[in-house]
């Protein structure tokens, strides 16, 4: 088959190199051209990478030519699509992004500038897929037929949204989440950042803010015309972000009340039912998607995020609650599911349901 052309904007960043190493044997898409800031731009890939990090990346890659993620017509000319993950304060990454999508490139975001914006449809593909409905008013707001933004939510919440979106015929009324962060979600290392070794920081900025709003969006609904998505007004959600001395892998610990209190057979019934989008055959769909730990200590960070190639959901612990009605943990990992790995399944749905033309 005639792959999709890709472009990667903030390829050098450590999402960036993310996607490319999701990326470089993908049945479905070729990486065509990789843009960064202009002092990356005209030098070889190869010379903005480590000795050691070398044998990671294909020949093919490698030696590609790093392009200004400025220079639009050029990453135009040269990609159906790009995946963005450019390292930019929040207006300036906005107006970057809605450049390309006026100029006819789509973009799917890695970004949280575009986020709440009412016509960007920002996806999990097994929660919200027809949010992608609202595309065509975006379009029309940016003067484009065939460019648009996608952007995929905060890394934190895609660790408990999938599992608790089917638990929605319940009434979902209250939610109280703490989410135990890795370093890799701040771009760093245990050992580039010092400070976190034997040490955990009970902040993270914004991420609280996030963490609140994001999911209402997500589980949001499209108004009469298709022309915004209308935040939900439940659940009411309080969130405290903390940072641990672990490399990848966002824990979080949810206790929740529902209107219709189910029980827990309901609970696991519903955690067992397939993947909604599982009938697509898209190549980044985990299986399994959703996975209940029947074990009373996991599920665990270094034993469980890789589950399902690091897109599949952990939960655990499932338990009634004091104050809530239930209360659990979920896992994913940050960079694949929570970042990179999203993005990618969100462009393979945008693919499958005909939003990406490309050339024949």
């Amino acid at each position: 088959m005639v792959k999709w052309r890709v472009a990667i904007i903030g390829a050098t960043g450590m999402v960036g190199r993310r996607f490319i190493e999701l990326l470089q044997n993908h049945p479905w898409f070729e990486i065509s051209c990789l843009a960064a800031s202009s002092r990356s731009a005209g030098k070889k890939f190869y010379e903005l990478t480590s000795p050691e990090s070398l044998n990671a990346y294909t020949d093919k890659v490698l030696n590609l030519t790093v392009l200004d993620s400025y220079d639009i017509e050029a990453v135009k000319a040269c990609s159906d699509f790009a995946f963005c993950a450019i390292s930019l304060d929040k207006n300036a990454t906005r107006e970057l992004e809605e450049k390309y999508a006026s100029a006819g490139l789509p973009i799917v975001s890695n970004n949280s500038a575009c986020r709440m914006v009412p016509d960007v449809p920002m996806i999990i593909p097994e929660v919200n897929g027809n949010h992608l409905d609202v595309i065509p008013a975006q379009q029309r707001r940016l003067g484009t037929k065939t460019g648009f933004i996608a952007v995929k939510p905060n890394c934190s919440i895609q660790s408990y949204v999938p599992a608790l979106h089917p638990l929605i015929e319940f009434g979902i009324d209250k939610l109280s989440v703490c989410t135990y962060q890795a370093v890799s979600g701040a771009g760093k290392t245990l050992e580039t950042w010092p400070e976190m070794q034997d040490n955990i920081i009970p902040y993270i900025g914004g991420e609280e803010e996030k963490s609140e709003i994001e999911p209402l969006k997500v589980w949001g609904k499209l108004n009469d015309d298709k022309s915004a998505i209308l935040l939900s007004d439940k659940p009411t959600i309080s969130a405290q972000c903390i940072r641990v001395p672990v490399l990848d892998g966002h824990m979080a610990a949810v206790s929740v009340s529902f209107k219709n209190k189910p029980s827990k057979e309901d609970i696991l019934s519903a955690w067992n039912t397939p993947s909604p989008i599982e009938s697509l055959s898209l190549p980044s769909s985990p299986d399994p998607y959703l996975k209940y730990f029947e074990e009373a200590d996991r599920p665990q960070t270094r034993l469980d995020r890789m589950l399902g190639n690091g897109m599949s959901i952990c939960m655990g612990r499932l338990r009634e609650d004091n104050i809530f009605d239930w209360r659990f943990v979920c896992l994913s990992h940050n960079t694949l599911r929570g970042a990179a790995g999203g993005a990618v399944l969100t462009a393979e749905l945008l693919c499958k349901k005909g939003y990406i033309p490309k050339e024949d």
